[in-house]
């Protein structure tokens, strides 16, 4: 862990409202980390899920040109998840900072699990 927040700068922090926007803009893709015991009570609408307990960049479907947003419930697993699938080799350096609880303080839709 101290290894991930000593290269959080390598990391691009995003507000809910930049991912938002970007999503509803058909500009980014959001890969939601988070596990399946917690996208199956609440989900961000549209997200791809790839937990980070498996976590395999290869999994990441093609974003077909669109930037790559990581998300989890408060910020931390998708820092870890930019770095690895940087380490991969992908370009893959934006995250959703505070994760889904800032999201849905900002007042976002979530949607149910499933």
């Amino acid at each position: 862990m101290a290894d991930e927040m000593a290269r959080a700068d390598e990391v691009q922090n995003l507000t809910p409202d930049e991912v938002a926007d970007g999503l509803r803009e058909g500009r980014m893709m959001l890969v939601d980390v988070r596990e399946p015991n917690e996208t199956a009570l609440e989900r961000y609408p549209d997200a791809v899920i790839v937990p980070l307990s498996h976590f395999d960049p290869a999994a990441i479907p093609d974003p077909q040109g669109k930037q790559v947003v990581f998300a989890c419930r408060s910020g931390r697993r998708s820092v870890t998840a930019s770095l690895a699938a940087q380490d991969a080799g992908l370009p893959y350096k934006s995250h959703l900072a505070g994760g889904i609880l800032a999201w849905k303080a900002a007042g976002l839709p979530t949607k149910p699990g499933s």
